[in-house]
């Protein structure tokens, strides 16, 4: 197994040469910047070029082994969620949590990707009840949420091909338990990345 240098060289060589960050960063930055061996701006940059061109799911692979040496947890989460996105597509929603009195939870869970509640996306079973579907969440620009709390989620669908029918501005509703813990309105469907 190399190590996190090595693996965030290699993932260096994997953005397209001519990208740029929406900061104005590019390949030969970053290649400067490992010659400085400013490992955690390294893995911090080639995040933000991963967010903004498509990439392999082998770059994220990379950056969430490299982040893992490197003993930044969520960071590697971060990238293996990446990673997963780039094969499977990424739902982006609004998420408003119910209040503490409407709902079972009373304190804010962590928005790194741990939670997996059921969600109501409108299917039904064979004989029309509803069926509710499993998603991961992450919180974007937030460490936790809480309840009556509103933050822009990413979704991991359990089975990606139950969630395809979904489009900005579908409603859904998430549950924890029998009351409903929130609701949340689709804002981004995007299909698996295409790259090359």
């Amino acid at each position: 197994m190399d190590d996190a240098f090595t693996l965030l060289r290699q993932a260096v060589d994997l953005v397209p040469e001519g990208a740029v960050t929406e900061n104005g960063v590019t390949v030969g930055d970053v290649r400067e910047d490992i010659g400085r061996q400013e490992w955690e701006m390294v893995l911090g940059l080639l995040i933000e070029f991963g967010d903004a061109h498509p990439i392999s799911p082998a770059f994220w692979e990379l950056l969430a082994e490299a982040a893992r040496q490197m003993m930044l947890d969520r960071g590697r989460r971060w990238c293996e969620w990446r990673g997963w996105e780039a094969q499977h597509g990424t739902i982006r929603v609004t998420l408003s949590l119910a209040a503490a009195d409407e709902s079972g939870r009373r304190s804010a869970f962590a928005g790194d990707g741990r939670l997996r509640p059921m969600w109501d996306i409108g299917n039904r079973t064979t004989d029309g009840e509803r069926e509710l579907s499993i998603a991961r969440l992450w919180v974007e620009f937030a460490e936790e949420l809480g309840p009556g709390e509103t933050a822009d989620v990413r979704l991991a669908p359990l089975r990606p091909e139950q969630w395809r029918h979904l489009k900005s501005g579908d409603v859904i509703t998430m549950y924890e338990a029998r009351p409903v813990a929130g609701t949340a309105t689709v804002i981004e469907v995007l299909p698996p990345q295409q790259y090359g």
